[in-house]
């Protein structure tokens, strides 16, 4: 059973969380050859200010 753990800094809409599992399912279910029902997708969103990188906090994007 494939498990996928998707990390994104900021929210995603239930639109965009649902266009993504569709696509990784199916890339999964083609190059893998395995069952669509038996992928898992974890997606976590997280607060920019718990993700770094080169030493630095992310900032939110501007609105």
């Amino acid at each position: 059973m494939p498990y996928v753990n998707i990390r994104v800094a900021g929210t995603l809409s239930k639109e965009q969380k649902a266009e993504i599992s569709a696509g990784v399912t199916e890339v999964i279910t083609r190059v893998a050859n395995k069952p669509a029902n038996s992928v898992l997708i974890f997606i976590d969103e997280l607060p920019h200010e718990n993700i770094a990188s080169a030493g630095q906090l992310l900032q939110p994007p501007a609105k």
